[in-house]
């Protein structure tokens, strides 16, 4: 069975008040092949250098075995025998919450020591009934973890967070026992209830937000939430380049007209084709957002027009390091980046006729050939965002 959602993943994460690294690790992972997710929290002992080397390490190793497919508590013994012991308590401390879905969208969960995952079903909890497993052998023989493996529905949501979240305000008149996990659950199905389809990355803010405020602002750990969000794809589809046949130019014109989704267009000759074809009128702006680029044109019915090649030369630069605290301007580019982040299922239909002005051997060597910017963009949106890219040539 193929599942019929998309998985969208997604964290925010405030560090310990004056530190400048965070303790606590959030790595995932898209397997291609497998069709497969796998997502890792991890919150190393303490805070600060020594805690992020701790998580790195716990994380990279279970993302590694996991993909490898090793049984839960033999991925949880080599976790825990490799880690190196703390001199002062004697422990080899960091936790950590292992996520893999498969193909068919299947969830498998492993816990050790981070606050209970949340299952939410809608916006009411979920339980997914959890078994305990045993480590037998090794120096951490007796160590319980939690699992559970269950089938996920359109709208489900997984909620991990760190004990910087579960703990915070501990001391406060209002939390003396820190918020814990219970309130982090209703305060989370309260916020999917006020909004329905609120995003991992927003809802996932709205949680270290609260835990910060807990805190007085002064977060007394590293802060972290991850979420995993199953819900309809949202779709894009980016056209840029004519077709190499002028008589498929009409067939371009349907694709376009009736996709259900959201549109970009990228290059002043697929603009023309389509106004000609569409029989709509191409409005041009004459405000420069972005000092490098040439602005964008307004076609009715069609979400951002764009310039081409050096448009799409400057998005692959800005996903290279592109990230949450990211702030986007106004110029084309940007927007394309917005749209980018905003999709699930991003579609590129790309014409292959040589346009003449990037023959021009005076023209710098970066201009290459469309096909090379889009793989580029492409192959950044499904390993660092999850996106589901797909190509077509005409």
């Amino acid at each position: 069975m193929k599942k019929d959602f998309y998985i969208e993943v997604n964290s925010h994460q405030r560090n310990h008040d004056g530190e400048r690294i965070s303790g606590d690790v959030f790595l995932y992972r898209y397997i291609k092949e497998e069709d497969r997710v796998i997502a890792v929290l991890s919150d190393g002992m303490g805070h600060g250098v020594k805690a992020n080397i701790l998580a790195t390490l716990t994380s990279t190793m279970a993302l590694n075995f996991t993909s490898e497919h090793k049984e839960v508590d033999r991925i949880a013994e080599i976790i825990m025998n490799t880690l190196p012991v703390c001199s002062e308590r004697k422990i080899s401390y960091s936790t950590f919450t292992i996520i893999d879905i498969d193909s068919s969208g299947r969830v498998n969960i492993l816990e050790y020591d981070n606050p209970p995952t949340i299952v939410l079903r809608g916006n009411q909890q979920f339980d997914p009934s959890w078994k305990k497993v045993v480590l037998e052998k090794g120096k951490h023989s007796g160590k319980i973890l939690k699992t559970c493996t269950f089938m996920p529905e359109k709208e489900d949501r997984i909620v991990v967070c760190s004990d910087g979240v579960a703990q915070s305000g501990m001391g406060s008149e209002a939390f003396p026992f820190g918020w814990e996990r219970d309130n982090v659950a209703t305060y989370a199905a309260a916020l999917v209830n006020s909004e329905a389809s609120i995003s991992a990355v927003m809802l996932a803010g709205k949680i270290v937000s609260m835990a910060h405020k807990n805190d007085a602002y002064k977060a007394k750990d590293d802060i972290s939430c991850a979420i995993i969000y199953f819900r309809d794809p949202r779709k894009l589809l980016i056209c840029t380049g004519p077709p190499y046949e002028k008589d498929k130019d009409k067939e371009l014109a349907a694709k376009v007209k009736d996709y259900k989704g959201k549109v970009i267009l990228c290059g002043g000759t697929t603009a023309d084709i389509l106004a000609r074809e569409l029989n709509r009128k191409i409005v041009d702006e004459l405000i420069f957002e972005d000092p490098e680029l040439p602005p964008e044109s307004f076609l009715e019915g069609i979400d951002l027009v764009t310039e081409g090649i050096l448009t799409l030369q400057k998005v692959n630069e800005i996903l290279k390091t592109y990230n949450n605290s990211t702030r986007l301007g106004k110029g084309p580019a940007d927007k394309i980046v917005k749209l980018l982040m905003e999709s699930d299922e991003i579609h590129f239909i790309i014409g292959t006729r040589i346009n003449i002005a990037h023959q021009d051997p005076n023209l710098p060597v970066e201009l290459e050939i469309r096909r090379t910017v889009v793989k580029r963009i492409a192959r950044l949106l499904e390993e660092k965002w999850l996106k589901n890219v797909t190509f077509e040539y005409i």
